[in-house]
């Protein structure tokens, strides 16, 4: 170990509270993305007793698999209600927050570097665990409080301006969904008065596949007859030149949980894209994974290729990929309820020619697309924002090791 760290057992201590009480039944885990996530265990006849109690500015780990992972399922407790945690997990915090800030501590643990060396000293264990001990060994670069107070602020202040961001996301891309329903659903797009048109008496006609009245002139098909499906491939995983390219290259690793996806984990040469079944597709294409997340939908924030694990979604006859997009959620959706119950492995062609969906006609969907390409356009942008302040964030977790008291 270099002489200027020290060993992480120095400065933390293990939390052993169990809830004998039964009073807490608020059950999370640590996701590989280290946050606390709401435990979807079935907890009928279970012992709440024995699992551990989690309290504000505590950490939790699992050191079971960091090895097979590569990452250190890690996250620090904020909430003043304390919540409980699976006794695979091993809870902890500063023995001395005058010392070591649990913030500081948090964002030591989640340095790339960090996890990169929990996965090596996992190396002689099967599973790819480490116990306690050996987690204690972790080296550790602590410097003044002072420091450490100014290095927390600093980071928390892009957390704080992403988690604003994301939640502008939302919004945007909730008034989307919003609008799409109110015109495409409730049929109160806007008639030659620019007024809504189903409540000011537009002329509505009977449906029978749909069993309900629909705006006159639209119609009623299949999925498939609205939307075009184009399949992907994956070049030779063993031909080096094929891959390491320019190109970015969408796989279901790649959905995120706004629209759209600006990177992908993998990217393939020119070489890669003439030698597989994918093509190049354009901004703005809309992904839906087939396999793994089925039915996850991501819209392209540029030209991507994909694997043939995913479907590309383009409108017919000119529609923009905006409508595209929209109409897509809603079949997905639709697909989804119909599946409750139902193993939902794959999606395949047939899955989505059996959705029925109408086709207003070109002129609204043309309108639609205008109003709503100013939000769709915030929404990129405030992704690719979110992008670059991650980025930024990133670097400052590097430079901890070099940070001179």
């Amino acid at each position: 170990m270099k002489s200027n760290y020290s060993e992480l057992g120095k400065y933390i201590r293990e939390v052993n509270e169990r809830n004998s009480d039964l009073l807490i039944t608020n059950l999370l885990g640590v996701s590989m993305e280290k946050t606390f996530i709401p435990s979807v265990a079935n907890l009928n006849g279970v012992d709440l007793s024995i699992y551990k109690v989690l309290r504000k500015e505590q950490l939790a780990c699992k050191l079971m698999s960091v090895g097979r992972d590569e990452k250190l399922p890690v996250d620090l407790y904020n909430d003043e209600k304390p919540a409980i945690i699976s006794s695979a997990y091993y809870v902890f915090e500063p023995s001395d927050k005058n010392e070591l800030l649990p913030e500081y501590l948090m964002m030591w643990l989640c340095r790339p570097e960090n996890d990169r060396y929990i996965g090596y000293i996992s190396g002689g264990d099967v599973r790819g665990g480490i116990s306690w001990e050996t987690f204690c060994r972790t080296p550790i670069k602590v410097p003044s409080i002072e420091k450490q107070k100014e290095i927390v602020k600093e980071y928390q202040v892009i957390q704080n301006r992403i988690a604003i961001n994301q939640q502008l996301i939302q919004k945007l891309e909730e008034t989307a969904q919003a609008i799409y329903k109110e015109w495409f659903m409730d049929f109160e797009f806007p008639d030659e008065n620019g007024r809504p048109y189903k409540s000011n008496g537009g002329e509505m006609v009977w449906c029978e596949e749909l069993e309900k009245e629909i705006p006159e002139g639209w119609e009623v098909k299949p999925f498939t007859k609205i939307i075009k499906l184009s399949g992907g491939g994956t070049p030779d995983t063993n031909k080096e030149k094929y891959w390491d390219g320019n190109i970015p290259f969408f796989t279901p690793a790649d959905v995120v949980s706004s629209y759209y996806s600006i990177q992908t984990e993998k990217n393939i040469s020119e070489l890669g894209l003439k030698n597989s079944s994918t093509k190049l597709y354009p901004f703005n294409t809309v992904f839906v994974t087939a396999r793994g997340t089925v039915g996850a939908i991501s819209i392209a924030g540029c030209e991507m290729s994909m694997n043939q694990s995913c479907y590309a979604i383009t409108g017919m006859n000119g529609m923009n990929q905006y409508f595209a997009h929209q109409i897509t959620l809603s079949a997905i959706e639709k697909l989804k309820n119909e599946a409750v119950g139902a193993v939902f492995a794959a999606l395949v062609t047939k899955d989505f020619e059996s959705q029925i969906l109408i086709e207003p006609d070109e002129q609204s969907v043309k309108v639609f697309g205008l109003k709503i390409k100013p939000i769709y356009d915030y929404i990129l942008n405030t992704v690719v924002l979110n992008q670059k302040l991650t980025e930024l964030k990133d670097l400052l977790l590097s430079k901890l090791a070099t940070i001179k008291d």
